[in-house]
């Protein structure tokens, strides 16, 4: 890939210190959904770059993303704690809705301030509103599924 890992992700650091910040969950149950939500959604942005990308990078982008169980953990402990007090649900719907909201926020500022990803990621027509809420579309839509698993309303 041939650039310094600290270089190439400099431009990130704030917008992903802002989610972070902005969505500090209150207590274990969030952490957990914010986990597999926020890893979800990262996954998705991902698997959205690769597909642009060379073939040897694809690869090796793909072979990152694959599950390594922590998705089946969370849907566990978060449909346990549904099943035992029906109530958290609703609480960790809205909150499942937030993180997603607030990722795609920072996706959108990250993608409008940087050319070079707007061109990656929009097959080179910069920063087009329209292509990049179809992008946005098809990640809520995978949210969508994610919530669905965790037993909550998207």
């Amino acid at each position: 890939m041939g650039s310094d890992v600290a270089d190439a992700m400099e431009p990130f650091v704030r917008a992903v210190g802002i989610f972070h910040e902005s969505t500090a969950p209150a207590d274990w149950l969030e952490g957990v959904v914010k986990a597999y939500v926020g890893n979800g959604i990262a996954v998705d942005f991902y698997r959205e770059v690769s597909v642009l990308v060379d073939e040897s990078t694809r690869e090796l982008v793909l072979e990152v993303l694959s599950d390594t169980g922590q998705a089946e953990f969370a849907v566990d402990r978060v449909r346990r704690a549904i099943a035992a007090d029906p109530i958290v649900a609703g609480r960790l719907a809205l909150w499942g809705r937030r993180i997603v909201g607030e990722a795609l926020a920072q996706a959108q500022q990250v993608i409008s301030r940087r050319p070079a990803l707007a061109d990656l990621m929009l097959g080179g027509s910069g920063f087009d509103v329209v292509a990049v809420s179809e992008v946005f579309n098809r990640i809520t839509a995978q949210h969508t599924r994610r919530m669905a698993a965790l037993g909550l309303a998207a």
